[in-house]
């Protein structure tokens, strides 16, 4: 009878352990839907479009795509493709004296100091559950809070029709 409890409580411990352990793929070893590292080379990406914010933003931008993006963009093709990036690099806008002197008046904004640099990365299988897309905010080279971040989703999610990007492609 002991050997019997014993053998028990021995199959009982190993389920225990087996259950607990993390199992790869499942939610425990889930990628954060949020991308945590500057894509290499992105400031070699060709231009999207440009980008003018008012408001609290206040900011003037150049969209980058990497080569995937590029293509899809100029193929029209939607939904995006996994491995297409899309880089935003926002900045102040400031008067340009030197510009201005040029022109007799006050009409020329340059770009000022860099605010921040927003990606969107397609992978429709580690971002499933923001629509395919991983986004990412980049302050002075550091990820901004993940908290910060919630807000991308839901605000892109409103772009469906354009598989949640906002920026057209300017020829």
């Amino acid at each position: 009878m002991k050997r019997i409890t014993f053998l028990l409580a021995v199959a009982t411990l190993a389920g225990v352990v087996a259950l607990t352990i993390p199992v790869p793929g499942h939610a425990d070893d889930a990628a954060p839907v949020y991308v945590t590292k500057i894509p290499a080379g992105y400031r070699d990406w060709k231009l999207i479009s440009v980008s003018h914010e008012a408001g609290n933003l206040n900011s003037i931008g150049a969209v980058l795509g990497n080569d995937v993006a590029i293509k899809a963009y100029r193929e029209g093709k939607l939904p995006y493709p996994d491995g297409t990036i899309i880089a935003a690099l926002h900045y102040g806008h400031v008067p340009s004296a030197e510009n201005n002197k040029v022109f007799g008046q006050a009409q020329s904004f340059v770009a000022g100091p860099a605010t921040n640099i927003q990606f969107m990365v397609k992978d429709s299988t580690k971002y499933a559950a923001t629509g395919g897309w991983g986004f990412a905010t980049f302050i002075d080279g550091k990820p901004a809070p993940a908290a910060s971040m919630k807000s991308c989703f839901p605000c892109h999610n409103q772009a469906k029709a354009s598989d949640l990007v906002f920026t057209h492609y300017a020829p």
